[in-house]
């Protein structure tokens, strides 16, 4: 099990707009099969306006072929357009579940 986690550096004034396409993400990702995934802002982080969406995965292969399936998802491409306008930078962590 692997625990995907995407984390959103945004421009001042534009996290509740990251947000929103975060949970919007997270909506059309369940009804694909995907999820469920966890959406996050920063309380106290490295960086103010932090933004990070969190989900759990048993196949990295599998993950990774139902991504770019879901990149060509016209809702998906909708929802967002426009993100890069939000953040001033991002990266993405992925860990391996001890249990």
């Amino acid at each position: 099990m692997f625990v995907i986690r995407d984390i959103m550096y945004c421009k001042p004034g534009q996290v509740r707009p990251m947000v929103e396409k975060f949970l919007a993400l997270a909506k059309t990702m369940k009804k694909e099969g995907l999820g469920p995934m966890r959406v996050m802002t920063d309380l106290s982080a490295e960086k103010y306006w932090t933004v990070v969406s969190e989900m759990e995965v048993k196949d990295l292969g599998e993950f990774t072929n139902m991504s770019r399936e879901l990149m060509k998802n016209k809702d998906l491409q909708k929802i967002m357009k426009g993100y890069h306008d939000l953040i001033q930078s991002g990266r993405r962590e992925i860990y391996v579940m001890e249990k």
